[in-house]
């Protein structure tokens, strides 16, 4: 293949159409959750995925594991931790098996911000893939997410 491989152009082209709808949703979002709650989409994906831990086996997450689900950097992701910690949003605490180990929550008032925040969320996503639905380009690709079905 050369660089100018029609394949390698549409692989491209399709990557830029990705890489806008995610920038377009994403801003979208962020201001909605930042006006409304005072919360960037990262905190609010923070909370919302350490929301979801439980107490039974395999039930609460790794820093790492966390940095993954949220797509930072552990470093990053424990400095957020930190912010939202110092708002009242989460504690720390040790593993109760593994010293070494230690655990996120979320606090009462965490989930209490995370639960008015939800429906400004999706209210934000649906506007914004419904905006982006109205471009030719995008069109297939609000599809795509329309229709995925995350396994559980």
């Amino acid at each position: 293949m050369t660089a100018t491989d029609p394949a390698l152009t549409a692989l491209a082209q399709g990557w830029c159409a990705l890489s806008l709808l995610h920038g377009r949703i994403e801003t979208h979002i962020e201001r909605a959750l930042q006006a409304g709650h005072d919360l960037s989409v990262r905190e609010y994906s923070l909370l919302d995925v350490l929301s979801r831990q439980h107490n039974g086996e395999g039930g609460h997450l790794q820093m790492k594991q966390v940095a993954d689900a949220v797509v930072l950097s552990q470093s990053a992701t424990t400095r957020l931790v930190t912010r939202l910690e110092d708002r009242g949003l989460l504690s720390r605490y040790l593993c109760p098996t593994d010293r070494r180990g230690i655990y996120t929550d979320v606090t009462q008032a965490g989930l209490a911000l995370l639960n008015e925040a939800r429906p400004t969320n999706e209210s934000a996503l649906r506007e914004a893939l419904d905006a982006a639905a109205e471009d030719p380009e995008l069109a297939p690709l609000v599809r795509a997410v329309e229709t995925l079905r995350v396994p559980a």
